[in-house]
């Protein structure tokens, strides 16, 4: 038995998001919990260390695509952002926030990909 606790943030009228649920769900992952990142996204301090885990650079957390990433000219500002600043701004508004985020606790993907997720969320 795992003691790991898989949880998955995600939009559920996003396309994207139902095509990694059903991936996951192919490879037998079975999250413990499933979060509306636009209701509740996570925390300043729980992206901070999904953010670390993940050994991604925080740019790639962002929803570069999104309305509110233009509309907030985001593009032109997170170059000259403090990691603290960017990580607030995140947690702030969940729509700012590449979707979805998978994590176990040691293993993150953001966004989807399937090849991504074969190599991650495949059985052990």
């Amino acid at each position: 038995m795992s003691d790991t606790h898989t949880t998955v943030y995600l939009y559920s009228k996003c396309g994207t998001c139902r095509d990694a649920m059903k991936s996951l769900q192919r490879k037998g992952v079975v999250p413990d919990e499933v979060v509306d990142i636009f209701e509740t996204p996570p925390s300043e301090e729980r992206l901070s260390e999904i953010i670390a885990k993940s050994g991604l650079p925080i740019k790639k957390f962002f929803n570069t695509s999104g309305e509110v990433y233009k509309e907030m000219k985001l593009k032109d500002k997170l170059p000259g952002m403090s990691e603290r600043d960017m990580i607030r701004l995140l947690a702030s508004n969940g729509r700012l926030i590449k979707r979805p985020i998978v994590y176990d606790g040691e293993r993150v993907t953001v966004g989807y990909k399937e090849d991504e997720y074969e190599n991650v969320w495949k059985r052990v």
